[in-house]
């Protein structure tokens, strides 16, 4: 049974930095595109980054580059979410997804497209 479990919200003032966890059961993450999306209050889940089962190369959206880096652990099959120089806008809860295609890249149109489990997501808040 494919799992994905986020874990390492919490509450961060404005520039701080925390790291969140993506642990997958269930299947290989490596062979798939894995991503970390977010949903702030009122508005729709968008995407953050993707790493594609074909490269190590992460691809983030422009609001976060420079400031979050998605890494992959193969040996603990499980992703990362780097995330520095946090503003009140990343407030959000955070969720990982991945596709359930061998081979998969990220759609880099739209992150959400081909994601097709995912986790139950964890809370960042950024506030002073």
């Amino acid at each position: 049974q494919v799992q994905l479990v986020e874990s390492g919200g919490g509450l961060v003032q404005p520039g701080g930095s925390l790291r969140l966890s993506c642990a997958a059961s269930g299947f290989t993450l490596d062979l798939y595109a894995v991503g970390w999306f977010r949903r702030a209050p009122g508005k729709e889940r968008e995407g953050v980054s993707c790493i594609s089962a074909t490269d190590d190369m992460p691809y983030y959206v422009d609001s976060v580059k420079g400031r979050f880096t998605m890494s992959r652990d193969n040996a603990e099959n499980t992703v990362y979410l780097q995330m520095n120089s946090l503003k009140p806008e990343d407030t959000a809860v955070y969720y990982c997804a991945a596709s359930s295609l061998y081979g998969s890249t990220c759609s880099t149109v739209d992150l959400r497209y081909g994601m097709d489990d995912w986790g139950k997501g964890t809370l960042v808040t950024v506030s002073s």
